[in-house]
């Protein structure tokens, strides 16, 4: 059984930083592409950024130069640096591993 467990999120000023964590376990973690998506309220989720496991990035548009995805395969682990953040980025951040999905972290950012 594959569980992922997210960290970091909070509430935070425009301009500001926050680092997300995903913790995965009970899963070959270095084998697979892992990502965050996000929910706004009345939204649909959406792709933040996914890494493969050769590092290979991906980023939406919205985040792209503010955001960036890590891993480290040695701690079962994915990233999410997000700086600057604006209030458009609110939401509830997840974490993906393939067909198996975190439960999510709120992050606000506040104008």
């Amino acid at each position: 059984q594959v569980r992922l467990v997210e960290s970091g999120g909070g509430l935070v000023q425009a301009g500001g930083s926050l680092r997300l964590s995903c913790a995965a376990s009970g899963a070959v973690f270095k084998l697979a592409t892992s990502g965050w998506y996000r929910q706004a309220p009345g939204k649909q989720r959406e792709l933040v950024a996914t890494i493969t496991s050769s590092r290979t990035t991906v980023y939406a548009d919205s985040v792209k130069g503010r955001f960036t995805i890590s891993r480290d395969d040695a701690a079962n682990t994915v990233y999410l640096q997000m700086n600057p953040l604006k209030p458009e980025d609110t939401a509830v951040y997840y974490c993906n591993l393939g067909r198996f999905w975190g439960q999510g972290t709120l992050v606000t950012v506040l104008s």
